[in-house]
């Protein structure tokens, strides 16, 4: 990580604060603002209450994430299948070395403890990937989980149903056995990557990052905890969640918008803190596009993947402007088309896909605007727009306000389909204002 911030420092594309900001508010104000604006990454070189720099928004455009897994934009949803599949890699993807020289070691108060929302609860670590293995398999997974700060030797967390962690945990309880984990803060930046990606429960992610790599990664032992984690990682925090313990978290400002409630969660229990020379931490705003994309993306390559395993002409998949919209671009095979991309859609990722939108190929699915146009003039509402009810969607939802699925066939009629081709003006796109304008452009 730390690498890919220096070359995008090199490039002109690292923002850097040198002034000291305040953790509670401050910091997530400025890298809000900043998203909104120039959306470029950020460094903040003074924290109060901590030594460290902050880094935030490195992985915050869909330009950037694509440089990290070697992907172009355009073709994530078509290239991730064959990089989830450890791309031409032949490994080994791990090497074991020894406990790295100058590593130091802390406590849980040395870290920046930022505070984002105005009723959030407590400081939060949002940015940490959960490294742990499955009680039965041993195969590793990385995933993300929001925890909260009580003391240095206590975080709580929230563990979502069908996460592969959750399912580790639930294991581990019924043995009543505490789940060993690492959380890992500022790891390779493949492995962001592959732990926001939709990878199977039964492959192994951090191979799944290598392959992404194309290299071997060296990692090391922990000394609380039988893992082994990334070397280059910044900051590692061992410790176990506890077995048959919970306690309340929250409230918190999720990606959603709004507030969660406070509710009885799994408990953290810390055990050490490391961290390598000179560490940057990285910190990710919740609901920013840094975490937003890597979700978008996500459901899009899931869809994308089990949609074209069924169905021909499935060109594109995007989730936007919000991951609860899929919108499928596809190239029309006959009358009906769109009606089974919908439904497939829907029953590809039964959580996320709550709405559901499916174009023409001519429409940029990651232009809302476009996506709106082509709702609004090949939609027919009293014949294309499809209302499924009571279906549970979204997993934290016990008032039930994310059931039902939407469903839209924005593409044009199969049968008139020349009726509907978009109006060009030839040489529009060569064209060089300043070869017109006097005063330039």
């Amino acid at each position: 990580m730390r690498e890919y911030m220096e070359r995008l420092r090199a490039r002109g594309e690292l923002l850097v604060v040198a002034r000291e900001v305040d953790p509670k508010y401050e910091l997530a104000a400025v890298v809000d603002k900043v998203q909104r604006t120039v959306n470029k990454a950020i460094l903040f070189e003074r924290v109060r209450g901590t030594a460290m720099p902050v880094l935030s928004n490195i992985y915050g455009s869909r330009e950037r994430l694509g440089e990290v897994v070697g992907i172009a934009p355009e073709a994530f949803c078509r290239e991730w299948s064959r990089l989830a599949a450890l791309g031409a890699f032949p490994g080994p993807f791990t090497r074991e070395v020894a406990m790295p020289a100058g590593l130091e070691h802390g406590r849980l108060g040395d870290l920046p403890l930022l505070t984002h929302a105005a009723r959030d609860a407590a400081p939060y670590f949002t940015s940490a990937i959960f490294l742990a293995k499955e009680p039965g398999t041993g195969i590793a997974n990385m995933s993300f989980h929001r925890a909260m700060y009580v003391s240095d030797e206590e975080l709580r967390l929230y563990l979502a149903k069908g996460h592969h962690l959750t399912r580790y945990h639930e294991e581990a309880e019924s043995r009543g056995e505490a789940l060993e984990c690492a959380m890992l803060i500022g790891p390779p930046k493949e492995m962001f990557a592959a732990a926001a990606a939709p990878v199977p429960y039964e492959v192994d992610e951090v191979e799944v990052a290598s392959g992404i790599a194309g290299r071997t990664f060296d990692i090391r032992p922990c000394r609380h905890i039988d893992l082994m984690v990334p070397a280059e990682t910044e900051i590692v925090i061992e410790g176990r969640i506890l077995a048959g313990e919970r306690r309340p978290e929250g409230p918190f400002g999720e990606f959603v918008g709004t507030y969660t409630p406070v509710a009885d969660n799994p408990v953290f229990e810390v055990l050490g803190v490391s961290w390598r020379p000179e560490p940057v931490f990285h910190a990710l705003l919740c609901g920013s596009p840094e975490e937003i994309l890597s979700l978008q993306l996500k459901i899009a390559a899931k869809v994308f993947e089990r949609v074209n395993a069924v169905l021909p002409g499935i060109v594109d998949v995007a989730a936007q402007p919000f991951p609860l919209h899929t919108v499928v671009k596809i190239s029309q095979q006959y009358e009906g088309h769109a009606r089974q991309v919908l439904l497939a859609a829907i029953a590809a990722e039964t959580t996320w896909v709550k709405a559901c939108t499916v174009v023409d190929e001519d429409v940029d699915i990651h232009d809302m605007d476009e996506v709106m146009w082509a709702i609004l003039t090949r939609a027919r509402p009293d014949r294309d727009v499809i209302v499924l009810d009571g279906m549970p969607s979204f997993y934290h939802d016990p008032d039930r306000n994310h059931w039902g699925r939407l469903a839209i066939d924005a593409t044009a009629p199969f049968a008139r389909r020349g009726e509907f081709e978009r109006k060009s003006i030839p040489g529009a796109g060569e064209v060089d204002l300043s070869q017109y304008i006097a005063n330039g452009a």
